[in-house]
């Protein structure tokens, strides 16, 4: 990935001219320029050369008369899901960026540049060609806090591998099977899943760690490759604030160890003589296992590092913060290795939960897990959301899938099902249209879903990205609601699960009692019979796959959009199981109905025949 092409080259140009260019400025190159009408090629020693080039001189330098451009060369082959984006805002926030990326399609994989530029540099890798080539449209040039993002492809390893080997006969393979690991079987390289640090500071001490003009933040970020992000807004008047870590492990630990080391000389300066422990935030669910079996782990960190530690009450958590306080008190190098314990333990459990995840999702096609906002990113697939912030989104509590409220036992995927901060509700190109399902909860339920003053379903609708609205009363005494929500696949899984955690959490349904709902979706009533099947073949599947109780009633009159319902009635992972296959079944429906290129009328060119 380091070799450069250099567009926009006057046709006066020389060889010499740019080399006095890269010798000015100090840039080292490993071969000489080839120079073509119009634009030039060159290999620069290494990746932090290439992006010195991009940096300093593209757009920046001019070549008799003309601005050059500067940017990786990339073959065609490999001009496929890969984006580098530069000149990103230094203090902008991951979860903005996140955000912005999503709008495009679904975001694979998003990781740091290290640089010695002010502004950020990103890798980004899209699911699909056609996502990658409109962020890449939308995106280049475009203004955010008065800079202009620059975005090109970088090489894409994955297409070249996955590309028809060059040179081979059509309707033959490479010579002999493909060699273990290769992109033949199916592998790809494995990410490093990076977990963020946060932890908590006192209030007085944030302007020191940020610095004049940014300056002290500036160079931790740089000696430690960190990403920093310090929440000045949140809980306004509060006396600690939280500050986010995006690194590896020893980055995330480098810039802890300098941010206690700020805040000491700070307080030795302004003769503040209480004393600054390290307070770490770790979600509720990995902290029995941080502690141990009567307290093992927990008793062995202190013992090794020479430290106290104490972790705030259960009583302290709220719906909407799962997360406690792990307070660390001793000397600053006994605090960094007792972080560096606490933080390992908490990547394992966290590790342990993505596998437990993953198997699960297997179950329920059709959803994109990115948009879910599960995982970190360098989890392959999966997004960059949960690396941001902590979710604010509501703590699950559906035992019906291994979740407990404020419980150790269930995983921790299963908790944050509903939790990411990410709304999903926007329509743009490559996410799926909107889906309304109805779910009926008891109608008792309804305050406590409305919560005060609409409070809750406010809340629940923003963290699920989905319209969320519970439909007037039907008949005298109803004893059960009927709840509208609106949104993608993601959204309705999100906003579904909190509505069954919710009320379990509420105590509508027994301890020992699964939640069990009746959900309607409707379909076209032409489709209505591939979703019973033949002979009813279709449906009985279903059931038996998803464990739900599928039934289209017979003798339905369809509405004014010839639609009829289809009741889909269990707990919690049968309903969406059950939901995503239909809408599978929907799809191929919707597909086959399509009119085939070539098949209309005499209008259309015919295709030329492949020889």
């Amino acid at each position: 990935m380091n070799k450069l092409y250099i567009g926009n080259v006057s046709a006066e140009a020389s060889e010499e001219d740019f080399e006095t260019i890269f010798e000015q400025w100090k840039i080292p190159h490993s071969g000489p320029f080839l120079l073509k009408t119009g634009y030039a090629f060159v290999d620069c020693p290494d990746e932090k050369a290439a992006m010195k080039a991009i940096d300093v001189l593209s757009g920046k330098v001019e070549l008799h008369g003309k601005l050059l451009e500067v940017e990786h060369s990339v073959p065609k082959r490999q001009r496929n899901c890969k984006l580098q984006i530069r000149n990103i805002p230094p203090h902008m926030q991951w979860e903005v960026l996140d955000g912005m990326l999503a709008q495009y399609g679904s975001v694979e994989n998003c990781e740091q540049v290290n640089t010695d530029t002010e502004t950020a540099v990103v890798n980004v890798r899209y699911a699909a060609k056609d996502q990658a080539r409109l962020a890449m449209e939308k995106l280049n040039g475009s203004m955010m806090e008065n800079y202009a993002l620059k975005v090109s492809y970088i090489p894409d390893e994955m297409a070249a591998a996955e590309g028809p080997p060059a040179g081979g006969r059509r309707g033959f393979g490479a010579r002999g099977p493909p060699r273990s690991g290769s992109p033949g079987l199916g592998a790809r390289p494995k990410d490093p899943i990076i977990i963020p640090l946060r932890i908590m500071v006192p209030t007085q001490f944030v302007g020191a760690i940020i610095g004049k003009e940014g300056n002290t933040i500036r160079n931790i970020t740089k000696q430690t490759h960190s990403k920093i992000d310090i929440h000045r807004k949140e809980n306004a008047g509060a006396a600690e604030k939280p500050i986010t870590i995006h690194s590896t492990p020893e980055g995330c630990s480098s810039a802890c160890t300098t941010i206690m080391e700020i805040m000491q000389k700070e307080a030795a300066e302004t003769k503040f003589t209480e004393e600054i422990p390290l307070k770490i935030l770790a979600h509720n669910n990995f902290v029995g296992r941080l502690i141990g079996k009567e307290g093992r782990n927990l008793k062995k960190i202190e013992q090794d590092t020479g430290t106290k530690i104490t972790i705030s009450s259960l009583q302290d958590l709220t719906l909407y913060n799962p997360e406690r306080t792990i307070t660390v008190t001793g000397p600053i190098d006994a605090c960094a290795r007792a972080e560096e314990e606490v933080m390992k333990k908490i990547r394992e459990s966290y590790e342990s939960d993505m596998a437990a995840m993953n198997l699960q999702s297997n179950l329920i096609p059709g959803l994109n897990l990115n948009a879910l906002g599960l995982f970190p990113s360098g989890a392959p697939g999966m997004g960059p959301s949960m690396s941001s912030i902590p979710p604010p989104g509501a703590h699950g509590g559906c035992s019906s899938f291994g979740c407990s409220p404020y419980g150790g036992e269930g995983p921790f995927w299963a908790s944050m099902l509903s939790a990411s901060s990410q709304p999903l509700c926007c329509k743009s190109p490559g996410h799926p249209e909107s889906e309304t399902v109805h779910l009926f909860i008891p109608a008792l339920a309804v305050g406590a879903i409305i919560g005060k003053q609409g409070q809750h379903i406010k809340q629940l609708s923003h963290f699920a990205g989905a319209s969320i609205k519970i439909a007037p009363a039907e008949g005298a005494d109803p004893k059960l609601r009927k709840v509208i929500i609106s949104g993608p696949p993601e959204a309705q899984f999100k906003a579904q699960c909190r509505l069954f955690g919710k009320l379990k959490e509420e105590n509508f349904f027994g301890p020992k009692e699964e939640v069990k709902l009746e959900a309607h979706i409707k379909v076209p009533s032409f489709a209505a019979g591939r979703v019973i099947g033949k002979g009813g073949k279709t449906v009985n599947e279903l059931q038996n796959l998803t464990c739900a109780e599928v039934v289209v009633p017979r003798d339905q009159t369809p509405d004014e959009n010839d639609q009829v319902i289809v009741k889909i009635s269990g707990h919690f992972f049968a309903c969406q199981l059950a939901q995503r296959k239909i809408q599978e079944i929907l799809a191929q429906v919707r597909r086959q109905q399509q009119p085939k290129p070539g098949s209309g009328s005499g209008s259309q060119t015919p295709q030329p025949r492949r020889k």
